[in-house]
């Protein structure tokens, strides 16, 4: 292995072509097909399967890119540090569930590391596809929340996938509202109030348990239900439905407008909203930061 195979084969999955990526190499097809089977008959595994269609990363070739990534970012951080090269763009990821403050951090980050040259990743997801994203190391850092009803679940996983959370914050729930909704007239909302109004939740896809859900007390009856999969179209319905979401309560209206308000919600409940990372591995410095700057914000 050497470190230009590492950087051939992450070429190859940001393409999604070996045409393309021997192309943006400036070599020929046939050595950087040789230089990836290579890799794959050093370490036995299948990176990428190939078709007439192009490629597709191999649930190995995840794990293995993500590693791959690892190596050649702390490669760069030693040339920075000893020669004074700084090699390519910033890269950085991040996967989380639907959290303003996460955002927030994000784009104080890439002001103040980005430098002049970056590719940053802001994945808001489904909560298995976090997990998913740091265990392949595909992202540096996950947010998720656990409580008393998904956390033996949550844990579990963490732990099978080698998995650290820890707490930014604990969060009484609250709901997310339309500002003229008749909901947000009141300075605290019980679930009887809710009964009337379509719930709004986040689409978890294949995994859709309960115990995956982003939002808290998921497992009520409910006759309006309405599944979304981004926030911009969640906010819409809050707005154009008088819907309602459960959540942490934790808003931003210079990222999300002033349309959508927070009330408490009556239950005895709660939301430990954290960050995953992973146990193998040594984060890197821009994790270092970006954790930071969520402590200091939800401080």
């Amino acid at each position: 292995m050497t470190l230009k195979q590492l950087y051939y084969a992450v070429t190859v999955s940001e393409t999604g072509n070996i045409t393309e990526a021997a192309k943006k190499l400036f070599i020929a097809q046939p050595s950087l097909t040789a230089s990836i089977q290579e890799l794959e008959k050093e370490y036995n595994i299948t990176i990428f399967r190939r078709s007439k269609k192009g490629i597709e990363i191999t649930p190995d070739g995840d794990e293995f890119l993500g590693y791959a990534r690892q190596v050649l970012e702390q490669a760069n951080l030693i040339e920075e540090r000893y020669n004074g090269i700084k090699k390519g763009k910033t890269r950085f990821c991040v996967s989380s569930q639907h959290y303003s403050f996460v955002v927030e951090a994000f784009v104080q980050l890439l002001k103040t590391y980005g430098g002049d040259k970056y590719e940053f990743h802001m994945r808001e997801t489904e909560t298995y596809d976090i997990i998913s994203d740091v265990t392949t190391l595909r992202s540096e850092v996950g947010i998720l929340y656990i409580n008393s009803f998904n956390e033996t679940v949550i844990r579990k996983t963490l732990k099978d996938n080698n998995l650290s959370f820890t707490k930014l914050f604990k969060a009484k729930p609250h709901v997310f509202v339309g500002k003229d909704s008749p909901l947000a007239k009141k300075k605290k909302i019980t679930l009887e109030d809710l009964k009337p109004y379509p719930r709004l939740s986040y689409e978890q896809g294949s995994h859709n348990s309960f115990y995956f859900s982003e939002e808290i007390l998921s497992t009520l009856d409910c006759d309006k239900e309405l599944i979304v999969r981004d926030r911009a179209t969640l906010f819409n319905f809050l707005v154009g439905m008088n819907g309602y979401t459960i959540c942490s309560g934790v808003i931003n209206e210079s990222l999300n407008g002033p349309n959508i308000v927070a009330r408490p919600l009556n239950v005895d409940d709660y939301m430990e909203i954290g960050y995953i990372l992973p146990n193998s591995v040594t984060i890197s410095n821009l994790t270092h930061e970006y954790i930071d700057i969520l402590k200091n914000m939800v401080s």
